[in-house]
């Protein structure tokens, strides 16, 4: 049986490929090796992969554990379209500028909520688990 947060580790990896992509593209376009070479955009595109790179992994992991917890599927499926949704929010809006964006308040705001509620169904699971027993 394939889990639910498959799906959604399989869409965070694309979305971070595209990103990569995006990145190798620029280095290659404005002939730069390592770092920025000063340019803004390719410093943008180089963080807004980091970005996701910093964040999904802990997010992924959190999805995984209430999957393999048997975490209802309406509920995964919440926190898994939340989770993209706000990456891809993030990567758009930290493209287009370096300042405050849409995209990366409403991209941060999606990730770190889904995470923090993420964290504190599992801490509410494991704490009335043990308090049973």
């Amino acid at each position: 049986m394939m889990h639910i947060a498959g799906l959604y580790a399989a869409l965070a990896a694309l979305l971070v490929v595209v990103l990569s992509i995006r990145v190798v593209l620029l280095r290659n376009s404005e002939k730069v090796g390592i770092g920025t070479g000063g340019n803004e955009r390719l410093a943008r595109a180089i963080r807004a992969h980091a970005n996701a790179v910093e964040y999904l992994p802990i997010a992924l992991l959190l999805l995984l554990i209430l999957d393999l917890d048997q975490t209802q599927t309406w509920l995964l499926h919440l926190f898994g379209i939340v989770l993209i949704v706000g990456r891809v929010l993030h990567a758009i809006g930290l493209s287009g500028s370096a300042g405050r964006s849409f995209g990366r308040i409403a991209g941060i705001s999606l990730t770190l909520l889904v995470i923090v509620a993420m964290a504190l169904l599992l801490l509410w699971r494991f704490v009335a688990v043990h308090a049973i027993t």
